[in-house]
């Protein structure tokens, strides 16, 4: 196993989903508590990141504080989703900064709505993907090159992976741990 932390980035964006940044989150730093009460170096950095950094508010009312976007590439880069996924994916900075940084990460992944953000991106042209039940239809026909299934919890389509509902993103960060 590397000593080298592998860095986990979780996008963040105004009223993205709570749940969508912290149910993962927290799935990286457990996996950490675990490795160093077994005497091993924690395996990744888990960050929150969103466009300028700061105060980001969630679709809660509770608001994250988030490192700006790094130039640095990801191990592990996941976008969240909610409501603020739509302006999200009409902002052309941002849209480029995900292909950008996708392209560099090992793996990518999106939680529930945030395959809308990485479908804008280009990055889900030609997968498999899914996203939650009540936005599958939505997904398909607003990106009719990506192959929508509605069914599956979460879909690892190569380097791409992507969850259904918010507890399913738990799901799909407990199967990157385990990947």
């Amino acid at each position: 196993m590397s000593t080298t932390a592998k860095t986990i980035h979780v996008l963040a964006f105004a009223d993205a989903q709570l749940l969508d940044v912290t149910g993962p989150l927290q799935v990286f730093a457990s996996a950490n508590d675990i490795a160093v009460q077994r005497g091993l170096p924690a395996p990744y950095l888990p960050r929150v990141i969103a466009e300028g950094g700061g105060a980001v508010l969630s679709s809660a009312g509770l608001a994250m504080l988030a490192e700006p976007l790094p130039d640095t590439p990801s191990d592990t880069l996941i976008i969240s989703g909610g409501w603020g996924v739509y302006a999200a994916a009409q902002n052309p900075q941002l849209v480029d900064w995900v292909s950008q940084q996708a392209a560099r990460a090992r793996r990518v992944a999106s939680v529930c709505t945030g395959a809308f953000l990485l479908a804008a991106s280009g990055w889900l042209d030609g997968r498999r993907v899914v996203t939650h039940w009540s936005r599958c239809e939505q997904l398909a026909q607003q990106h009719p090159q990506l192959h929508v299934e509605p069914n599956p919890i979460f879909i690892n389509d190569g380097p791409v992976w992507t969850s259904a509902g918010v507890t399913a993103g738990i799901d799909l960060s407990l199967a990157l741990v385990e990947a």
